[in-house]
């Protein structure tokens, strides 16, 4: 009965951390041979942080996290377009979060050795392929083993190997012009704590907010991301993927952007190391499970970073799975269930992104109207069209107040399978 894991990231973690919660016997094989705090900072949505407070991790993700307070766009000149609450602020009843990616990923690691033992992981084994059995389904490895057990759930990322195998002519992820240059800078709060903010427009953008609480000087650990659009009929190469590069490549086209709240070309000049990365997604499928076979998490859909959806959906994806195991056991109707629940929303979700109806859209309309220069953001757009467009991405996320807020737990406290 044992439910094989396929990679060792966010989304394979909760699984297996949701596995152990509801007694389903399971394993995680990771390619790697050493799990490392690798990546920058991410956010988690308030659905995803309620189900990670339902796995007992809301003191740790304190610890190694910041609960975000506020969201913030402004124009390439530095004028306020919009700002709204977020988390418990904007009436949620739980938290939003910004975290370092890595750190994250080490905390689920760590608590799921503490929690299943040292067995629940095998490192250094990478997935190649897949297939049904009688029994259920098996996971071939690149050392040669074939592993049988009850289902196999694919979390090995975007360029994951257990798609490839069910479209092989896919090819590569979709770029769309875009490159993002992520770093973190120990700098200054600016907006106070736990405050996001989004500057500029399509062709040329900057994000930033704390994953850390200040210290005792007022220095806090900055994430941000700088972005730029170039032609997207450029080639870009796949072992371009998180590379360190020299600023030099892309400070000059922020060098005007210091506000007398921010100074973008400090926090760039402050980061240690950059790393860049190309915005891509992958087309929708219109179909994730085969059997006793499922994708999750970026191997099923992978979508530009814009509204913060990208681990939170793998957490839902983990708790999701769970739940229908529930209700189904661990049987192909419970994946086919999980599927008929996700995949329609998470195709919303990267369908709006990549069409420009993310929750920064509202950047480019203002660059539009006004080249970013005005008085009286209302003569631009009114707050009430603000407003909506922000509460529309939310539900189309699922993660507007009031319906997160009357939502059953997905998972019963104590709720085990027989």
């Amino acid at each position: 009965m044992t439910v094989l894991i396929a990679g060792g990231g966010i989304a394979g973690l909760a699984l297996g951390l949701t596995l152990h919660q509801i007694g389903v016997p399971f394993k995680v094989f990771e390619a790697t041979r050493a799990l490392k705090p690798m990546g920058v900072g991410i956010n988690l949505q308030p659905n995803a942080v309620r189900e990670l407070f339902d796995l007992g991790l809301e003191a740790q993700l304190d610890a190694i996290g910041v609960r975000t307070r506020s969201l913030g766009f402004f124009s390439k000149l530095g004028k306020t377009i919009w700002e709204e609450p977020r988390g418990l602020e904007a009436g949620y009843a739980w938290p939003q979060f910004s975290v370092h990616r890595g750190e994250l990923q080490m905390l689920l690691y760590r608590t799921l050795l503490e929690r299943a033992g040292p067995d629940a992981i095998e490192t250094g084994a990478r997935a190649v392929g897949w297939a049904e059995t009688d029994a259920g389904a098996s996971l071939q490895l690149a050392d040669g083993r074939s592993i049988s057990g009850a289902m196999v759930v694919a979390a090995d990322g975007i360029h994951s190997a257990l798609r490839a195998c069910q479209y092989p002519e896919e090819g590569a992820p979709i770029w769309d012009g875009r490159i993002l240059w992520r770093a973190t800078t120990r700098a200054p709060l600016f907006r106070g704590p736990g405050a996001m903010v989004m500057i500029g427009h399509d062709a040329l953008r900057f994000v930033s907010y704390p994953i850390s609480a200040a210290d005792a000087d007022g220095i806090a650990t900055l994430n941000w991301i700088a972005e730029k659009r170039f032609d997207p009929d450029q080639a870009f190469q796949r072992e371009d993927w998180n590379r360190a590069v020299d600023i030099d490549r892309f400070v000059h086209d922020f060098a005007a952007w210091q506000f007398d709240w921010i100074d973008v070309p400090a926090l760039i000049r402050g980061a240690e190391v950059v790393y860049e990365y190309p915005m891509v997604d992958r087309d929708p499928l219109p179909r994730w499970t085969f059997g006793h076979r499922t994708w999750m998490g970026d191997a099923a859909h992978p979508t530009y970073p814009i509204g913060s959806n990208g681990a939170s959906q793998a957490i839902l994806d983990a708790r999701t799975i769970g739940a229908q195991m529930l209700a189904h056991g661990v049987t192909a109707d419970a994946l086919a269930a999980y599927e008929a629940e996700m995949r329609p929303a998470a195709t919303k979700i990267g369908q709006a992104n990549r069409s420009g109806q993310g929750p920064d859209a509202v950047l480019q309309q203002v660059e539009d109207r006004c080249g970013g220069a005005f008085e009286v953001i209302d003569e631009v757009i009114p707050q009430a069209e603000l407003a909506a467009h922000a509460a529309k991405y939310k539900a189309i996320s699922g993660f507007s107040i009031e319906a997160l807020n009357a939502q059953p737990r997905r998972i019963a406290e104590g709720h085990r399978l027989a």
